[in-house]
């Protein structure tokens, strides 16, 4: 029985951790809009959740037919792996076996706590992402392209964007529907472009210049910190840039096609709709 079926699972609130970020707020609009309850794990929802505070996770977890996991900041950083098996370990101890883990693609220690997930006995189903398409809407490189530059340590390695809505269709059908428990989605755009590349269809779709510089590492990681980005927040993103984007993630793959039956979203789709909200344009 999945967590939309039957009149008892029915009132059981799917869970989804980090449900204000990207990804999180996106599943909880599709599973409102299927008439099913959500719980939000975030700090600011009642009850609270913190990855930080262990002792808040059992009071969030209770109850729930199914969770969504996404961790703050990143499965990269030091403590996740811990924090995500421990979490696991509170889900099961409430009765909650269906469990979906965002994932980092070419992360080495967010494989790891895939592996976590894996062993733990639950009813696992993993979606391995990298760039989000959404990236340059609504996070880091939204100031880039409304002042016209997007500066960066990334050169001619393609990336294949995913689109944030893909991430969630995916979630959504993993939480909701047979067939995804044991899968890994590796979900990834249709075709590979540059960050260059990425910029110039976003100059297109929103008819204003909007040009891509390729500048050092160090000077990346000097302009985050003129602009008082937290140590820790920087550290991940020169991690990011150096480290993963080195090629590593430059194939495409067949998560969405294989989870939804259906090809994934193009880059220009995204950037054309974006575009018309007029968000770009400052």
């Amino acid at each position: 029985m999945t967590p939309s079926d039957g009149n008892a699972q029915v009132r059981k609130p799917i869970l989804v951790i980090g449900g204000t970020g990207k990804t999180g707020r996106r599943v909880a609009e599709r599973l409102a809009a299927r008439g099913l309850p959500v719980r939000i794990g975030s700090r600011s929802a009642m009850p609270a959740f913190d990855w930080e505070d262990r002792a808040s996770w059992a009071p969030v977890l209770r109850g729930a037919a199914a969770a969504y996991i996404t961790y703050f900041p990143d499965l990269a950083v030091p403590g996740a792996v811990a924090a995500v098996r421990d979490l696991v370990a509170a889900a099961l101890a409430e009765g909650v076996r269906r469990l979906v883990l965002l994932s980092g693609r070419g992360e080495e220690e967010a494989q790891l706590s895939e592996q976590a997930l894996q062993q733990s006995g639950a009813d696992w189903t993993i979606v391995r992402a990298s760039w989000f398409s959404q990236n340059f809407s609504e996070s880091t490189l939204l100031d880039g392209v409304q002042a016209g530059e997007i500066a960066l340590p990334a050169g001619a390695v393609g990336e294949p964007f995913i689109d944030a809505d893909d991430i969630a269709d995916v979630a959504v059908a993993a939480l909701t529907q047979e067939g995804h428990v044991g899968q890994l989605y590796e979900v990834t755009g249709p075709r590979l472009l540059t960050f260059a590349e990425a910029t110039a269809e976003i100059a297109r779709a929103s008819g204003r210049p909007v040009r891509y510089i390729e500048i050092p590492a160090a000077d990346f990681t000097a302009a985050l910190a003129e602009q008082q980005v937290p140590a820790d927040v920087t550290e991940l993103l020169t991690y990011l840039f150096t480290t993963v984007l080195d090629g590593r993630n430059a194939r495409l793959a067949d998560g969405v096609q294989r989870a939804l039956g259906r090809p994934p979203r193009d880059f220009a789709e995204y950037a054309r709709d974006v575009a018309a909200t007029g968000i770009w344009a400052g």
